[in-house]
This record gives structure tokens, sequence and C-alpha cells, in this order.
């Protein structure tokens, strides 16, 4: 039985998560390196098939029981977890990554902002928006940033919203093993998707250890961490925390595909990080008044 977040440490859910952003950045370098083998749809098939296969044997969630009013926000999150995937994939064949992120993250930069009920609250958000605003390279470079690619970046954005919103409800009960269930609907409904547009190269086996890297690293590891944290955190605090997500984009980036950082993205990193942080100072509070909400 998981812990009930009545019993968790503060601290711990906000490590898990920074695990998890780091996880499933490193994982999109891995998978960015396999466009051109099996293109965005076929890397999106293989993370969710082999994925949603890791999680399922490790969680079983067949032995699951949902509650009636949880089938829904269920249903939801997995369609969601899916379309995430598949957007943002789609996004950065065109759209470099640290953009792309950072145009993603509107979706949890608006629950952060729209769940807010606290001025202190809004002085994260401002400065994580600040952050975002000087990491984008829009000012000088709007016509080399792909519109369709952006586009992509912004439907995943619309999907991570809703997967911070029905997950919390649709998770609260089992905890990280709820991702499992969520993946095997995103798998039923995009897998054949992906392998469909792939074509025949989708099958070839020299791809599975590289596949296999990408699902363990973008989809088993990091849902399932996020899953720990997003059911023992407030939804704005979780959301704000994700503004986090930018610069470690950036910076896998940086550290896998040879893109590097001016000093104005650099400043705007630490915007992040500070917002992240002030989340983290207001996170007692928050936390007592939002356990009552959950339960």
């Amino acid at each position: 039985m998981p812990l009930s977040p009545r019993k968790t440490p503060l601290w711990l859910p906000i490590v898990v998560l920074l695990i998890a952003m780091t996880s499933i950045q490193s994982g999109a370098s891995l998978a960015k390196s396999l466009f051109p083998l099996v293109g965005a749809p076929g890397v999106t098939a293989l993370r969710l098939f082999l994925g949603t296969f890791i999680l399922v044997v490790v969680f079983k969630p067949w032995r699951l029981r949902f509650k009636a009013e949880q089938r829904i926000p269920l249903l939801m999150y997995g369609l969601a977890l899916g379309g995430m995937n598949y957007l943002f994939y789609l996004s950065i064949q065109t759209v470099p990554l640290g953009i792309a992120v950072a145009l993603e993250f509107t979706g949890p930069l608006a629950v952060a902002l729209f769940s807010s009920r606290r001025a202190v609250d809004f002085i994260w958000v401002i400065l994580a928006v600040l952050g975002l605003w000087f990491l984008l390279p829009l000012g000088q470079s709007i016509s080399h940033v792909d519109l369709a690619g952006a586009a992509y970046a912004l439907g995943a954005g619309a999907c991570w919203a809703i997967y911070i919103l029905f997950g919390q409800k649709a998770g609260v009960d089992h905890g990280p093993a709820t991702v499992a269930f969520g993946s095997l609907i995103a798998a039923i409904i995009f897998v054949p998707i992906g392998a469909w547009q792939a074509g025949d190269v989708f099958w070839h086996w020299s791809l599975l250890p590289l596949g296999l890297g990408v699902a363990v690293l973008s989809t088993a590891l990091p849902y399932s961490l996020e899953m720990i944290a997003l059911t023992r955190l407030p939804t704005r605090t979780f959301g704000t925390l994700m503004s986090m997500e930018p610069g470690l984009a950036a910076l896998s980036g940086m550290l896998f595909l040879g893109e590097h950082l001016t000093l104005v993205q650099w400043l705007a990193l630490l915007s992040i990080i500070a917002a992240s942080i002030g989340s983290t100072l207001t996170l007692k509070r928050e936390t007592q008044i939002t356990q009552v909400d959950v339960k």
C-alpha cells in the first residue's frame, strides 16, 4: 500500500520530481537522435510500447480497482499522456529541444496560475514567465522557429495540463501504479498510429536497445516518479516546480545535442530555478490546505 501523503516528508516528492525531470530530458535527447532512423511517430510508438511493457510487468495494473468516479479521470489521464508524447516528438523534429519544452511548459504554467490563491504564488509564476521569455530566442529569430513545430509544442502543453489535473484525481489511491494503467491506455491508441506511420523500419531488431533506453528514461522511470510527486504535492506547487523543465531541457540539449546557451539564457535559467525554490519555501502551508481537498 502506498504511503499516505500525510506521512510523506515534504522534501521527498520534490527530490523525486527533480529526478523525473532530469530523466525525461535525457530521454528526449536520446529520442531525437533516433528520428533519422524511424521518425518522430515511430519513436513515440517505441517509447510507449516498451515503456508500457515495463510498467505493466512492475506494477501489474490488472490488480488495481478504481472507483467509479476515478474512471473518467483515468481515461483522460491516459489520453493526455499519449497525446503529450506524440505531439512533443512531432515538435522537436523541427524545433530545438529547449524551445519546444519552454513552449510545452505553457500547460503546467497555466495550471499553476489558475490554481493560485495567494499573492505570493504569483511572484513565483512571474519569475518563471520572465525566465521563459528570455530563454526563448523568439525576439531575434521568430522567422527561424517552425510554426507547425511550435503549434505541436503548445498542443503538448495542453495535454500536459490535462495530465496534471486528471492524474492527481486518478492516482490518489494507487500512487505510481496508476501510471501503468494510464500508459496502457496511451499505448493502445498511439502505438498503432506511430507504427503505421514509421513503416517496416519500426520492426527492425536493431532499434530495440535504443528504444528501450528511451522507454526507461522517458516513460517508465519519470512517469512513475511524477505520480508519486503528483499525489503528494498541491496542484499549483507541482505546476510551478515543473518550471525547471525548460532549463533542464536546455542543459540536456547542450550536453547531448551540442546546443550552447547565451548569457541571457543562463540568467533565464536562474530566474526559473528561483521560481522553483520560492514555491518550495511556501510548500508546507499549501500542502496542509490541499490535503483536505485531495482526501
